[in-house]
């Protein structure tokens, strides 16, 4: 396995402490076309992570990751970088690679990162080798819970504040109501003018037939791109979209964890990847997807928590857009330190805080109700 990250530096961890969180809420319900979100966010807990020389990372985990990896690390053993990605790569491989226990691996992979990055005394992404401090990024959101008017207000808002593409949500009614999806669509595409990206997701809510007949309806308003219309794995199913004539281009990837999947899209015809940072299991995967998307010639993005993101969008060019969702990722900010500063269109890093500076407000969420415990272990 070709690894593009290659640091031979040795870790040993010897504590962790894992805070667990009561749900946080959202201000409002949020739902997408197979009913996701609701009325929280997905954050459970996080986690610091200490190796042997002081450094300690900080990450987003939830309760699984603390059974499930920290007993493989915290047992006294000293390895590079790339021997604890291996070796938990391949003791997890009959959970399989689309599992949690292979997402968990990859938390462990960023959370590595951080603490090189540290050592190194620079940013992470400037560690990564990024050169420059910001990302490009479109904007997203559009619950089908909102009213046309407010969806429209949103999508309005984003342009105003500088975003050249916006993206919703469609399947309204569990997918059977295309009639309202079009006409949203229609009235977002007046609102915020010819000039200005929209995109759609559907979050894999239909048959092949079903996103096609959407597609055709769709065409009139020059969709910057058709998000996951069915299945995320129907692989010939996309093909078969593609063999339809679909002519708007049509973007997957938020749903795969390995980057050989993206080989397999862009086989099938897929035009957008879009991984998502902290669902991967080896995080330069994500830099392997967007040089594979450069060679044939699609389009990239990348999804995720706004901070980690930005990180490595600061690796991408001006055309490879990280997404931020506001309606999910906004109300976390609000428990988070050192968030990135969001100006027209871009999301700007600290250039001068080593490795990954952001972390949850363990004090506002203790104030705030919502720190459920606190517990601490140490290596062997």
């Amino acid at each position: 396995m070709k690894n593009l990250f290659d640091y031979e530096d040795r870790i040993k961890f010897v504590k962790a402490v894992y805070y667990h969180f009561h749900p946080i809420p959202l201000p409002k319900p949020f739902k997408d076309g197979t009913g996701g979100m609701g009325k929280y966010a997905p954050e459970q807990g996080c986690i610091e992570l200490y190796d042997s020389e002081g450094a300690c990372a900080h990450l987003s985990v939830g309760r699984s990751f603390v059974a499930n990896v920290l007993p493989m690390i915290l047992n006294g053993e000293t390895k590079t970088y790339n021997e604890w990605r291996d070796t938990l790569y391949w003791k997890i491989r009959n959970s399989g690679f689309q599992s949690s226990q292979a997402v968990e691996v990859g938390q462990l992979d960023l959370m590595m990162l951080d603490i090189l990055a540290q050592r190194a005394g620079k940013p992470l992404h400037r560690f990564l080798g990024a050169e420059k401090d910001w990302a490009a990024a479109y904007k997203g959101g559009g619950s089908l819970l909102l009213e046309d008017s407010e969806l429209v207000e949103d999508m309005v808002r984003y342009v105003e504040e500088g975003y050249r593409t916006v993206k919703f949500k469609v399947g309204s009614d569990n997918g059977t109501n295309m009639e309202r999806d079009i006409r949203r669509l229609e009235k977002v595409r007046a609102a915020v003018g010819a000039d200005i990206g929209v995109a759609v997701d559907a979050n894999q809510r239909w048959e092949v037939e079903e996103a096609w007949q959407f597609a055709q309806l769709a065409k009139p308003y020059h969709l910057a791109w058709f998000e996951e219309p069915i299945h995320s794995h129907d692989m010939n199913g996309i093909k078969r979209l593609k063999e339809m004539g679909i002519t708007m281009p049509i973007a997957f990837g938020e749903s795969m964890r390995t980057y050989y999947a993206y080989e397999t899209y862009v086989e099938k015809g897929v035009d957008h990847l879009q991984p998502s940072i902290g669902r991967m299991t080896r995080i330069d995967d994500i830099l392997k997807i967007r040089d594979l998307a450069r060679e044939n010639q699609v389009r990239f993005s990348s999804g995720g928590r706004i901070y980690l993101n930005a990180i490595f969008g600061c690796l991408y060019n001006e055309e490879e857009e990280i997404e931020y969702h506001e309606p999910i990722s906004k109300p976390v900010g609000v428990y988070t330190l050192f968030q990135p500063e969001e100006r027209n269109g871009r999301f700007y890093c600290q250039p001068d805080i080593p490795g990954n500076p952001q972390r949850m407000d363990i004090e506002k969420l203790e104030k705030d109700g919502l720190l459920e415990s606190r517990q601490i272990f140490y290596a062997e």
